[in-house]
């Protein structure tokens, strides 16, 4: 393939190339066979990944799964979740085998059945294979735990009439102590609540063991396996925090439990990397969501107001967004970054420009009206060509909603005409057709 030069070249080698393996596959006698066959279709998932068609070489895999060799099943697993999806007619045959591996006592054997069925499963395989991987979620290996709770959540979405027979095992796995077992567990649970929300109340009894869990992530030593950006974890931080946030949305008891250790979380969760911010703003979004008590909302949006300070565009991005959909919950604590807010509305990133106007647009009441517009237009006199309608057109619309008496809303409506008249002129014009308290033919005129 890398001798090839042109694109006729590689379809010549790659036609020669299928031909050699229809003709291998068809030897179904040789002994020779059967050694050079994981060779052989891992040639197929090449040729497959290169876009050219492989359903030739499918019935290979199958055979492959079947053997009693570690190594072939490995390359027949792989080639299964590869050539392969759950609309395949060709996986009904190898149930069985998946069936035997997961009931192997090779660890490795368990866990490339289970890895496939998480991957392409149909809704019959995962029916017939749903009390074996129930089985494994309570295995004494939790290599095997891991993979099972991961195979747990395509089973689920497939047959969800199941949900009530994996209820009490993930709760278990909750409990775990093997951070691999742990964030395999709270996947599988948040996924049961997003799909079955009545299991939510099920789940809420173990809101103390979450908490203790991130307890322990946050203020415990870990190891270097898991020292991410100095953070213990934060994967499994984040995985925590928004199933917290499942269980504590519309919960008042369960929102108090989770309080303290979410404060801590925004207190002290270091910034200086990435992988701090992340933890951060899920964090954020978790007060947000559950019933939490106003100090704590004035907390996660002085983090955002913190985020806004950053050089990095995305994070300032991100903080931005979230404040434009709480802003309604707390606009009092989202004043407070007004200033930051309107910097952002002078960005060079137009992203950021549009999310941060959009945010000033919802901030403006009829106390801080004069001081924002008469900033927004200076701002307009510079802004740039693309960006001026949608700001003049914002101006014109607070101008007019909020406008504190009579004068100086004549000045100002001069004074923005006068910078982008082309653009704001049919705000004026529109309410002025729309007030009913101006006769019909001064309202038209």
């Amino acid at each position: 393939m890398r001798a090839c030069k042109t694109a006729a070249q590689e379809r010549e080698t790659i036609a020669k190339e299928c031909a050699a393996l229809r003709a291998a596959f068809k030897e179904t006698d040789s002994p020779d066979q059967d050694s050079v066959r994981h060779r052989n279709v891992a040639k197929l998932m090449f040729i497959h990944m290169l876009g050219y068609p492989t359903h030739f070489g499918q019935m290979e895999c199958v055979k492959l799964i079947a053997s009693g060799n570690y190594p072939d099943k490995r390359i027949g697993y792989l080639a299964l979740m590869v050539l392969l999806d759950e609309r395949q007619e060709v996986l009904m045959l190898v149930t069985n085998s998946m069936k035997n591996d997961l009931l192997s006592s090779n660890q490795f054997i368990v866990g490339l059945s289970l890895t496939a069925l998480g991957n392409i499963s149909s809704a019959e395989m995962a029916r017939d294979l749903a009390p074996e991987v129930e089985k494994l979620l309570g295995s004494k290996n939790s290599f095997i735990r891991k993979k099972a709770a991961l195979a747990s959540v395509r089973v689920l979405k497939k047959v969800p009439e199941l949900v009530e027979d994996f209820l009490a095992p993930a709760a278990k796995l909750l409990e775990d102590r093997h951070h691999g077992v742990l964030i395999s567990a709270v996947t599988l649970v948040t996924e049961m609540c997003e799909s079955f929300p009545e299991t939510a109340d099920f789940f809420r009894s173990k809101v103390a063991v979450l908490v203790r869990v991130l307890k322990n992530l946050v203020g415990s030593s870990f190891s270097a396996e898991h020292d991410v950006g100095g953070l213990n974890d934060p994967f499994l931080q984040v995985k925590v925090l928004r199933l917290l946030r499942i269980l504590g949305h519309g919960d008042a008891d369960a929102s108090d439990l989770m309080s303290d250790i979410l404060a801590q979380v925004a207190t002290n969760t270091n910034t200086s990397k990435n992988a701090g911010n992340a933890v951060l703003y899920e964090c954020v979004q978790t007060i947000m969501g559950v019933e939490s008590i106003s100090g704590l909302r004035v907390l996660a949006i002085n983090v955002l107001g913190k985020f806004l300070q950053k050089t990095d565009n995305n994070i300032r991005y991100v903080a931005l967004n979230t404040l434009a959909k709480v802003v309604s919950v707390d606009t009092q604590a989202v004043q407070r970054h007004r200033s930051m807010i309107v910097g952002c509305v002078k960005d060079s990133d137009v992203s950021i420009r549009r999310r941060a106007l959009e945010l000033v647009y919802a901030l403006v009441n009829e106390n801080n009206i004069t001081v924002l517009a008469k900033e927004l237009i200076d701002y307009l006199v510079v802004s740039d060509s693309e960006f001026r309608p949608d700001l003049a057109n914002k101006i014109g619309t607070l101008v007019e909603r909020f406008a504190p008496e009579k004068r100086w809303h004549l000045d100002t409506a001069r004074h923005l005409l006068e910078q982008a008249g082309e653009h704001v002129g049919g705000v004026f014009h529109q309410r002025r057709a729309c007030d009913l308290s101006i006769p019909k033919e001064e309202r038209y005129r």
